[in-house]
């Protein structure tokens, strides 16, 4: 999970009150940053990101760091800084980052946006590692272990967010699964920076969550 509800920020120089609001992201990426510093607290982890579009956010505005759903706090014409949780450092791969490590970002859909990935929440389910690497051609085949806890949400043909991308499974295989990836989808995002044993957070489609809900007192 991530700052798993984009948490309201109280701050006394806002003119009006901060709202808590639900956000959506689609798992199209629009560019990555750069990790340009870490400070730790006592309560988590407090980074600052570079960012093409740091000039346009405002305080208290959704990002997708990786697929994790974060608040801007500060920004200025380079980049953002935000905080991450306990929680947040618990359930994602943040808490290894480093200085240098470089993430993909998204912002979160404006209600007049084009809608082209799938509903991605930024609410990380789940660390996994990368198992395979295989060029094809122009293409590229990734593979991730499948956290055991994760499998009953993924399917064949299904959608996944890994690291805030929007995939689709190739191919499931009990407690791993590959997934195709294009040039543009390579060339654009972090996933062309990844070995073998890198971790990735992973984000299952959020209906087989429904799903489960609503059936539970079915089974």
């Amino acid at each position: 999970m991530s700052d798993n509800r984009c948490r309201a920020i109280d701050d006394d120089n806002l003119s009006t009150p901060t709202i808590q609001r639900r956000t959506m992201f689609t798992g199209i990426i629009e560019a990555t940053g750069e990790i340009v510093s870490i400070e730790d607290t006592d309560d988590g982890r407090r980074i600052r990101v570079s960012a093409p579009f740091s000039d346009e956010l405002e305080h208290g505005q959704s990002v997708a760091i990786s697929g994790a759903c974060l608040t801007v706090e500060a920004f200025d014409a380079e980049s953002f800084e935000l905080f991450c949780s306990e929680e947040t450092l618990e359930r994602t791969s943040l808490s290894t980052a480093s200085v240098g490590d470089r993430v993909n970002l998204e912002r979160a859909l404006p209600a007049d946006g084009r809608f082209d990935g799938h509903f991605v929440q930024g609410h990380v389910d789940g660390v996994a590692e990368v198992t395979e690497i295989e060029r094809l051609g122009d293409d590229w085949t990734f593979g991730f272990s499948l956290p055991a806890e994760l499998e009953r949400y993924v399917v064949e043909k299904g959608s996944i967010a890994i690291d805030g991308i929007s995939l689709t499974v190739a191919d499931l295989r009990g407690d791993d699964f590959t997934v195709a990836i294009i040039p543009a989808t390579y060339e654009l995002t972090t996933l062309s920076e990844k070995s073998i044993g890198d971790s990735v957070n992973v984000e299952v489609d959020v209906v087989a969550k429904y799903v489960e809900s609503f059936t539970e007192g079915y089974r």
